[in-house]
């Protein structure tokens, strides 16, 4: 199997897509046919520890990588799970996917902590010798999880990029607590986009990349836009199908819709990749907070990155360019109609889809939004009824499922949770109506714990203890600079 550029350009090892992140023309690298399983395939995966099944799903993407040596990457990797990487938690109709039991308490850790050994990996399986220079956005879990895949981790440094105030207290001190000598945090003026822009715009700065080559550096990123990231996701999709067939909640005959709270794309369109790979999944549901540019594109097939900016208690997902969302575009309309919606949406903010287009996205695709209030509620509501603690986002796209199901049949549906309740403590206690004091995150976790009985995570009580580097605040033009300046 070889990559391509959603922009054109010469196609690629999967080990080269995942050592330069992004095409040098700017494209995301995408497979140039995905390969299909069949049902009698997806059972030899149900006896199989999640290990074991996440390497064999990964390695019919990346060709270059054996089974056993991703079986080898997948132990290591998930070894630091607790209790487990991906368990189910049944709630009725809805089967919860929690993929926060990573060491950074969120869903990125599921291909976080992969990253690190494919990109050694795909390292020397390139010839490539530089120092791998890892340049990433984050609106929040993201930057942890790279910071924490890659610390220390010899022949690479990482710079992670966040909005300024665009992030919530949990998540910026995970950041700069930080202790890996190759890793550096930076905060930007602006929004989570302007910092995603910025680090786009450095990965085709020609100027840019010579002086990081004459330093003996490559970049690379962490951010979903690289294959490395994207592939481990698909991989815990079939996983939770599996399980759900297992436990009597679905079968062959009946796809399971799965409804996915989303700011970047990335997370759905793993689901996506997983549905055309065979795993019995129906209609993906796009969860979206008050940012609904995603929810709004399903809905009309035009996608408007000028609607206002909403900082929202759901910060991961306060996105208005989703990024991975170019990936699905190119298998809609190809090279030639990305390019023209990619310069559209950076000249006039704006794109629309063809008729035919717009039918398609329709018939594979749900989109809804919960603004704080409505999200709020759901976090009251599941409490209520199942005596279980929904975090922000993972609430955002559960009221989104349950509107969308009211009047509907009882078939289940995958929910997929994305982050620990304890990451956005004082908005969850706040929708629980537990008096907790403003700014402090660490008393409100306690307070949650004493209402609800949630066990705090152990990465969550190590934080109070860590000690944070000082902040650095830049704005969005002086990224550049700034790296070089880190990078000495």
């Amino acid at each position: 199997m070889r990559y391509l550029s959603t922009r054109g350009g010469e196609a690629v090892t999967s080990a080269q897509a995942i050592v330069r992140g992004i095409a040098p023309d700017g494209g995301l690298y995408v497979p140039e046919e995905l390969p299909r399983l069949t049902y009698a395939q997806i059972r030899e995966l149900f006896p199989l520890k999640y290990a074991q099944r996440a390497a064999r799903i990964m390695a019919l993407l990346l060709p270059d990588f054996s089974i056993g040596e991703l079986e080898d990457i997948c132990d290591k990797a998930y070894a630091r799970f607790d209790p487990e990487p991906a368990p189910l938690r049944v709630l009725g109709r809805t089967a919860v996917l929690e993929l926060f039991h990573g060491p950074t308490m969120a869903f990125k850790d599921m291909a976080l902590q992969v990253l690190p050994y494919l990109m050694r990996s795909a390292a020397e399986k390139t010839g490539e010798t530089r120092e791998i220079a890892i340049l990433t956005a984050t609106s929040g879990d993201t930057g942890k999880a790279a910071l924490e895949g890659f610390s220390d981790v010899e022949g690479t440094s990482v710079t992670v990029f966040y909005p300024f105030g665009g992030v919530s207290a949990v998540q910026e001190t995970q950041m700069l607590t930080s202790s890996g000598k190759n890793t550096h945090v930076v905060a930007v003026r602006g929004n989570f986009d302007d910092a995603q822009n910025g680090v786009k715009a450095l990965f085709v700065d020609e100027e840019f990349r010579r002086e990081m080559a004459r330093r003996g550096r490559v970049l690379s990123s962490a951010n979903s836009i690289n294959l490395g990231r994207l592939v481990p996701q698909v991989a815990y999709y079939f996983s939770a199908v599996i399980d759900m067939i297992a436990m009597g909640l679905a079968d062959e005959g009946h796809p399971v819709d799965v409804c996915v709270p989303t700011g970047n794309f990335g997370n759905i369109l793993a689901a996506w990749y997983a549905r055309r790979m065979g795993a019995p999944i129906g209609k993906l549901i796009c969860a979206s907070n008050a940012n609904d540019v995603l929810t709004t594109f399903i809905s009309t097939g035009t996608y408007d990155r000028r609607l206002p900016f909403v900082k929202t208690i759901s910060p991961s997902m306060d996105i208005l360019i989703s990024s991975n969302l170019e990936r699905f575009l190119w298998e809609l309309g190809g090279t030639a109609d990305t390019r023209r919606w990619m310069d559209q949406l950076k000249k006039e903010g704006n794109y629309s889809l063809a008729d035919d287009q717009f039918a398609y996205l329709k018939s594979r695709f749900a989109g809804g939004f919960a603004d704080d209030d409505a999200t709020k509620r759901e976090i009251g509501r599941v409490w209520k009824e199942h005596r279980y603690v929904l975090d922000p986002h993972t609430a955002v796209a559960s009221a989104v499922l349950d509107g969308m199901r009211a009047g509907a049949d009882d078939a289940p549906v995958l929910l997929v949770s994305t982050a620990s309740p304890y990451k956005f403590g004082e908005a969850v206690c706040k929708a629980l109506d537990i008096p907790a004091p403003e700014g402090d995150a660490f008393t409100a976790a306690d307070l949650l714990h004493a209402h609800t009985g949630l066990e705090i995570p152990a990465p969550f009580r190590l934080l109070r203890e860590a000690r944070a580097r000082d902040r650095i605040v830049v704005d969005k033009e002086a990224m550049g600079k700034t790296v070089l300046g880190l990078l000495k």
